[in-house]
């Protein structure tokens, strides 16, 4: 049996059997599995018709393999569960790879510092180091924020379309008088993060609370984790720890685009 890989040609498609059209199906995925994925985009990447995508998303969701989230696809509740235990392992992983980086930021700022992940619309945190004068912060290890009010949230999505939509597409709370909900505004937010490369949470999910955050990227530049500096809103001066963040940040990318390299080797 061929193994098709993920943009294959409709030229191609017609010798596929529906075992490889099902593959290639699940593999045009990528990282969008936990977030979601338009039917359109799907058939590009699979190199198959929409109509002939449409029916094996049909069957893979009759069989809980992918579920259907308005108008896009995500994995259903069986591969999620098959995937839970590699998802622990990816952020252990993750957590051992990059947590030096975190506490060089600490020792760099002594402010509260979070490495956050993406898992579906909010970002988790996988690790905290306290800051020395200690916040009240909605962030602890293992726990969950969305990401359109957290700094650490934006610049995980803010790159990715489909997960930029996918943001956008949940109900957006109110958490404080600064906190961004209106679509356009969240849309103007994230094309600033996408030219600077740096996200802001102004006192966005706590009032006294802001923060500055830069991703870690791959060695396709997609954003794998976020590296994030906390502070209180009324004495926080961002500008003050942006170039320490960026050096961190660049370095926390070059050492994961080397592990995932040598991984793949």
């Amino acid at each position: 049996m061929t193994t098709p890989t993920a943009d294959k040609t409709c030229a191609n498609a017609k010798d596929m059997t529906s075992v490889d059209k099902a593959v290639a199906v699940l593999r045009a995925f990528r990282r969008d599995a936990n977030n979601g994925i338009g039917v359109s985009e799907i058939a590009r990447r699979s190199g198959l018709s929409k109509s002939t995508a449409y029916r094996i998303l049909g069957n893979l969701e009759e069989n809980g393999m992918v579920e259907r989230v308005g108008t896009a696809y995500r994995f259903g509740t069986t591969l999620r569960g098959l995937g839970a235990q590699g998802t622990v392992a990816t952020h252990d992983r993750l957590r051992n790879l990059l947590t030096p980086f975190l506490t060089e930021l600490f020792s760099a700022t002594g402010m509260t510092v979070q490495l956050g992940v993406l898992e579906g619309t909010q970002v988790v945190y996988l690790n905290k180091l306290e800051g020395r004068t200690r916040l009240e912060t909605p962030s602890r290890i293992g726990g969950r924020m969305p990401t359109y009010c957290t700094g650490a949230g934006k610049v995980l999505v803010a790159s990715n379309s489909s997960e930029l939509e996918m943001a956008l597409a949940v109900p957006r709370q109110r958490w404080t008088d600064t906190t961004i909900t209106e679509e356009s505004k969240l849309r103007a937010e994230f094309a600033q993060i996408r030219r600077t490369g740096i996200a802001y949470d102004r006192g966005e999910c706590l009032t006294n609370l802001s923060c500055v955050a830069v991703p870690v990227t791959d060695g396709s530049g997609c954003p794998v984790a976020s590296l994030s500096i906390s502070g209180h809103t009324e004495t926080f001066r961002p500008r003050e720890v942006e170039y320490i963040l960026r050096t961190v940040g660049e370095a926390a990318s070059r050492t994961l685009t080397a592990a995932t390299q040598r991984q793949t080797a």
